[in-house]
């Protein structure tokens, strides 16, 4: 009998090694256009991912929105179609609404007030989208938004005369534009391209290298030359996957996506002003917006968008936001 036993576990382990474990694959789903710095990042870490684990994690993309806009990733992560999306700041408050408190227009004014606020909201942040069922894997900070338009924009009302493009499924966003006066008209992102083809809409608020990536600039020549809103973005894959991958291992993939995650910041930073560059050499006009216009802006925003605080996103993130920027400020003698 122990002879038989002895044979029988021998045959097991040559079936092991004849079929090893199956690995984990990772379905993972973007919008960023092929060669955008998003894109590069992701096949990098497709390449780390798949060395590092010895080829028992795989990751297959979908760039370029195969997969659909962020709504559409976001629906499919949670039934499964999906394992994972690199989503704007915009895509991730879908998921957890208080992300958006630190991307509310004319609040977060420079790149060193965004990494102090937002280094101390990623905890909140963090723990709030696990909660949801996500683990973030990488963070990175997507630029500043600016107003692109078909005719000049300058002042609010410049804005007024346009059809602005707004992502489709935030009705609390929608409002609060059409209470400041302007004319907002809901799309898919993955549709805003068919939109200025056919005049549904002739402005939009994005990153010059978004707008430069997508080819937008081609409809609508003018840029407004005021900092809007600054863009957060991030990778996010299902914690019912993730939980599938060893801890010793899931650490050694951490620890190379933040590799990635700091060649790709540093690659952001500036892209958009090469981005500007470029379209103004294609005949992109930029407009100057002067201080007192500035505060023009600053209570138009006001006006709608402290209509939406505690529907579109959470006031207690909000006032977290303001305290981190105020202390940041107070510090820096601001």
């Amino acid at each position: 009998m122990t002879g038989i036993l002895a044979r029988f576990g021998i045959a097991l382990l040559l079936a092991a090694a004849a079929f090893p474990a199956r690995g984990v694959t990772i379905k993972l789903g973007s919008i960023a256009p092929a060669g955008s710095p998003w894109d590069d990042a992701l096949r990098q870490l497709v390449s780390e991912w798949t060395t590092l684990s010895a080829g028992a994690v795989a990751v297959k993309v979908y760039p370029g929105g195969i997969a659909g806009d962020e709504d559409d990733m976001i629906r499919k992560m949670r039934i499964g179609q999906l394992d994972a999306a690199g989503l704007s700041g915009m895509g991730l408050s879908r998921i957890y609404s208080g992300i958006l408190a630190v991307q509310l227009p004319l609040l977060v004014r420079t790149n060193d007030e965004l990494n102090f606020v937002l280094q101390r909201m990623k905890p909140r942040f963090e723990q709030a989208l696990d909660a949801k069922g996500y683990r973030v894997v990488m963070w990175n900070n997507a630029g500043w938004a600016y107003f692109f338009s078909k005719r000049p924009v300058v002042t609010p009302d410049d804005l007024r005369a346009h059809k602005l493009f707004n992502i489709a499924g935030d009705a609390d966003g929608i409002q609060a534009w059409k209470d400041a006066g302007f004319h907002p008209v809901p799309l898919a992102l993955t549709d805003l391209t068919t939109g200025l083809q056919g005049g549904m809409v002739d402005a939009f608020t994005m990153t010059p290298l978004s707008t430069a990536s997508f080819q937008w600039f081609g409809f609508t020549p003018n840029m407004c030359g005021m900092k809007w809103a600054p863009l957060i973005g991030g990778f996010v894959v299902t914690t019912r996957v993730w939980q599938q991958i060893k801890p010793e291992l899931r650490e050694k993939l951490l620890t190379a996506t933040a590799a990635i995650g700091d060649s790709l910041q540093k690659r952001i930073n500036g892209a958009d002003e090469q981005a500007v560059d470029v379209m103004k050499q294609r005949g992109l006009k930029v407009h100057p917006v002067p201080a007192d216009v500035e505060r023009q802006w600053k209570a138009a925003t006001e006006k709608g968008f402290s209509q939406i605080a505690g529907k579109s996103f959470d006031i207690e993130s909000f006032e977290l936001v303001k305290q981190y920027l105020d202390e940041y400020r107070r510090s820096n003698g601001r």
